[in-house]
């Protein structure tokens, strides 16, 4: 059994290749009463995250994007694997291989350390109130 099972939700992919393709996206969540929606990172959400986020408060649809730059940009929410901790181990790996190690031969490792991230303004302009517990833990944009 899958985790959106388990969870009791459904996923429903709804495809935007362009930003051209952004409005009729949104119109078809809303028709199909979409409550959430999830920005997978990729060139068009991510160049277009500021219209993306706008979009989903007109909506009325909370946002979570992968990365900082989601929220940031007036998403409700990001949740990413810590950019500092990425950065020192590729610096680690890069050491490794000009010291002589063969790249197919490290490896392979997972972030351990992540980073959520809340707006609260976004929450505030989509009336919702987020739990004291996840503010805790998360970064906050006011």
């Amino acid at each position: 059994m899958d985790g959106s099972r388990s969870l009791h939700v459904q996923l429903q992919a709804v495809p935007v290749r362009g930003p051209n393709e952004l409005d009729n996206a949104f119109q078809t969540m809303t028709r199909e009463r979409v409550q959430a929606v999830l920005a997978l990172a990729d060139p068009v959400t991510y160049f277009h995250r500021r219209r993306l986020a706008d979009t989903a408060v007109e909506h009325a649809l909370p946002l979570m994007g992968s990365l900082r730059e989601y929220a940031e940009a007036g998403s409700l929410m990001s949740y990413w694997a810590d950019e500092i901790e990425l950065f020192r181990k590729v610096a680690g790996y890069v050491d490794t291989i000009l010291k002589g190690a063969k790249p197919g031969d490290l490896p392979i490792e997972q972030p351990t350390k992540y980073e959520p991230l809340i707006n609260l303004k976004t929450a505030k302009a989509l009336a919702l109130t987020v739990p004291p517990s996840l503010l805790l833990r998360a970064a906050v944009i006011e």
